[in-house]
Parts: C-alpha cells; sequence; structure tokens
C-alpha cells in the first residue's frame, strides 16, 4: 500500500489490521473532502435516521467512527451520549473536533472489547465492508450492550453475501430479537465513479 494515495479502492482491498491502521492514518485528514464529499457519502446519515426511528436512544456507541460522520447525524437528530470507537486514532483525532462525542477510543472489533460503558444503543456505518471485518465481529459489539439495546448495523450488500451474515444472524437469533433488514444506497444521486452504486444492508435488532 506504500506510496500509493488513499481512496475507495485501496479500502475495500483491505485484509489486515496493519492495512488498515496504515491506510486510515495516511487518509484521515483529507477522508471527508477526498472521499466523503465527492462520493456524496450518504450511508452515515442513513444509519442515524434509521436508528432513530427504530426508538434508538443513548447512551450509544457508534462502531468504526472513523472521521464522526455517523455521531454528527446522531447529534443532529438529538440523540446522545455517544462514544466513538474506531481502529484508528488518526480518524479519531478528526472526529473529536467534531464535539459531538463524550469518549473517543481505539479498539479492533474482531477482538473482545473492553470499554467501561455499557451501551443502550449501537450504530455502525461503512465498517462491515470489505476489509478485514466480518461477521464474527457482531457477537464483540453485542457484549458491550444492555438488555434491550438498540442496533442499527450497516453492511455492504456484497459483503453480507460473501462472508456469510446471514448465516451469523441465524446463529445469534436466540441473543436478539425484531431483526429487519434494510435495503441502503450507500452513495448519493451525486455520486461518481465504480462504487456509485454500491448498496448496503442496514440490519435492525434489539438485543434480548
Amino acid at each position: 500500500m506504500k506510496n500509493n494515495k488513499p481512496n475507495l479502492k485501496l479500502a475495500y482491498a483491505l485484509e489486515t489490521v496493519e492495512d488498515n491502521l496504515e491506510l486510515y492514518a495516511n487518509w484521515a485528514s483529507d477522508y471527508e473532502n477526498d472521499f466523503a464529499s465527492k462520493m456524496d457519502y450518504i450511508l452515515p446519515n442513513q444509519v442515524a435516521q434509521i436508528f432513530s426511528d427504530m426508538g434508538g436512544k443513548g447512551p450509544v456507541l457508534d462502531v468504526g467512527a472513523g472521521t464522526g460522520l455517523g455521531g454528527l447525524a446522531l447529534a443532529k437528530l438529538g440523540i446522545g451520549p455517544i462514544d466513538a470507537m474506531d481502529l484508528s486514532d488518526a480518524m479519531l483525532n478528526i472526529a473529536s473536533k467534531k464535539k459531538v462525542y463524550r469518549y473517543l477510543f481505539s479498539s479492533d472489533i474482531t477482538q473482545p472489547l473492553t470499554t467501561g460503558n455499557s451501551y443502550k444503543g449501537i450504530i455502525s456505518s461503512g465498517t462491515f465492508t470489505h476489509g478485514h471485518v466480518g461477521p464474527n465481529a457482531i457477537d464483540n459489539i453485542l457484549k458491550v450492550a444492555i438488555e434491550g439495546a438498540f442496533f442499527a448495523v450497516s453492511v455492504n450488500k456484497k459483503h453480507w453475501i460473501e462472508k456469510g451474515f446471514s448465516e451469523k444472524f441465524d446463529a445469534i437469533k436466540d441473543n436478539i430479537d425484531e431483526l429487519t433488514l434494510h435495503d441502503v444506497d450507500i452513495y448519493g444521486k451525486n455520486s461518481k465513479g465504480e462504487h456509485s452504486n454500491d448498496k448496503g444492508i442496514v440490519a435492525t435488532f434489539l438485543k434480548i
């Protein structure tokens, strides 16, 4: 990945934690102008609105918060407090400047999480995509939520099919309730490029 300008193609090709850290350390300062604005990245707003519509409430953990677009969308809907978790400290540094998060901390969701808090809500936007994060990470975020917590978790639709998310949700069916799958656009009408028509699935459910 060295000497390559960070872009969506490289992000989709991530395979390891180390690759992820390197790419987002290099991309953090330009991520919103270079990617989110140019690609009309509407997924964080979609996830936040769906979370609000299902009755979601704080405290909320924004999993894979990145530069804080999901947290900002939640805050605009009057939902909080919100904590941010991401693998990349560089991305969290940008997120902190939005002044919408109570706490920010780095962690790898493919490993057991220690947060110091239990949450009534979990959102995740853009984390379950073509990188190293597969469906087994759902187990780790379930453990930091209280009984009755609301979840709104986006998954790239192609990743959903290829990585076996349906099987994962079937395996945890005794731990969740009211599972609903929402088909959403990842990018808005002003998006251009080979991924402009990419679709996502937002899985909403309650922890029981």
